[in-house]
C-alpha cells in the first residue's frame, strides 16, 4: 500500500530539468580553501583540542578538528551562495 502511494506521488512531481553537474566545484573547493586560511588566524582559540592531520600545518595555522569542521561548513556555505549566485547571473 505504501509503496504504491509513493509511486503516485512519484509521477505527479515536476521534472525541474536541473541536474548536477562540476561547474560549481571549484569554486566550493576555493571557497573552502580560503576560509580555511582565515579561520586558523581570525578564530579566539583554534588549537583547542585535536589537531586535525593537514599536509601543511603552518599553512593552515595547525587547527583543531572544530576549527577545521567549522572552515569547512562556513566555505560550504560561502561556496554554495557563491554558485547559485553566478548561476542566477548566467556566468556558470
Amino acid at each position: 500500500m505504501l509503496s504504491s502511494i509513493i509511486f503516485a506521488v512519484q509521477v505527479t512531481v515536476p521534472n525541474t530539468g536541473t541536474t548536477w553537474n562540476w561547474t560549481g566545484t571549484p569554486i566550493i573547493i576555493g571557497s573552502c580553501l580560503l576560509v580555511l586560511l582565515i579561520a586558523g588566524w581570525s578564530i579566539e582559540e583554534p588549537h583547542v583540542g585535536p589537531k586535525m592531520p593537514l599536509p601543511f600545518p603552518s599553512l593552515f595555522n595547525n587547527p583543531s578538528v572544530g576549527t577545521f569542521l567549522a572552515a569547512m561548513s562556513f566555505g560550504h556555505l560561502i561556496g554554495v551562495a557563491a554558485v547559485l549566485g553566478l548561476t542566477n547571473l548566467g556566468v556558470i
